[in-house]
């Protein structure tokens, strides 16, 4: 099978890695380093996104934002201009239900089969094969997809029929991965001010009733003495949060608890964290003793 991918970032690139070591893959995205890093692998770098689609069974986009999806699929050198009816496309990221919608019915007008499979379990399972994708699309679409998915995601779940279903329930996740990842950088910088050791205390409690991802995750990260490279960004969480916010309004849902987690990480972004690790927002409870 011959694959397109589109965003090579921090999930993007080890998940290319994966389909790269099974099938020919050509890559485009932006950043003309992570793009080397994969042709010095064997892939094949695009000039474009168009260019990377040309002659491609299936096209894998894994972008950051509502934003940047379109310019992907619909800019001037974006995916549709080389495009051809009957080809796969598979929508990995996190863009919420309205973006999703819109690019399946564009791309539908176009021939191709759509696939909403936006994927949680950050970089680290990225990089072992091991993420989630929560899938709306139909059985036909979906069977089309599945042997690239199984590739980059230990499960591969079926949210529904619909491009849009595999996003809202990325939005329930992302809902509790907000909350939980402010709760754990609120919960260490209590244990500091406690006089406890934060380090000591999430080892002491991480595998009891308190226990999350992000806090298992995050925290060590967290505790580090020095700044680490981002592996997901805070800006990455303020879009997220935000995307949950403006589908709760939609929907009717009451999210207090992501509402003050999306304060959390605003704030952290204009204080200059945006790109910064997510880990980082502890420093937000930590400059409001």
């Amino acid at each position: 099978m011959n694959v397109a991918f589109v965003g090579v970032g921090a999930m993007g690139l080890p998940m290319a890695r994966l389909v790269r070591r099974h099938h020919p893959l050509t890559v485009f995205d932006l950043d003309a380093d992570r793009v080397a890093q994969l042709v010095a692998e064997g892939a094949r770098a695009a000039a474009s996104a168009s260019a990377a689609a040309q002659g491609a069974d299936a096209v894998i986009v894994m972008v950051a934002t509502p934003a940047q999806l379109k310019e992907a699929l619909f800019g001037d050198d974006g995916v549709h201009a080389g495009l051809a009816a009957g080809t796969t496309v598979i929508i990995m990221s996190s863009v919420g239900i309205e973006a999703a919608v819109e690019a399946g019915r564009r791309l539908s007008a176009l021939g191709a089969h759509v696939v909403d499979a936006p994927v949680t379990g950050g970089v680290v399972r990225a990089v072992t094969g091991e993420l989630t994708a929560l899938v709306g699309a139909d059985p036909d679409a979906l069977a089309a997809a599945l042997p690239l998915l199984h590739l980059m995601a230990a499960k591969v779940a079926h949210c529904g029929h619909r491009i849009g279903d595999g996003q809202a329930v990325k939005l329930v996740n992302q809902l509790l991965c907000s909350v939980h990842l402010a709760a754990a950088a609120e919960g260490l910088q209590f244990a500091h001010r406690l006089g406890l050791d934060p380090a000591k205390v999430l080892a002491a409690i991480e595998s009891g009733a308190a226990a999350s991802f992000m806090l298992s995750d995050r925290g060590p990260r967290m505790l580090a003495a020095e700044q680490l490279p981002a592996l997901s960004a805070i800006d990455i969480f303020v879009k997220d949060s935000s995307l949950v916010l403006a589908a709760a309004r939609e929907a009717g849902a009451v999210t207090p608890l992501t509402e003050q987690a999306n304060k959390i990480f605003s704030l952290a972004s204009r204080e200059g964290l945006g790109r910064s690790d997510d880990s980082s927002v502890i420093r937000v409870f930590e400059k409001e003793r």
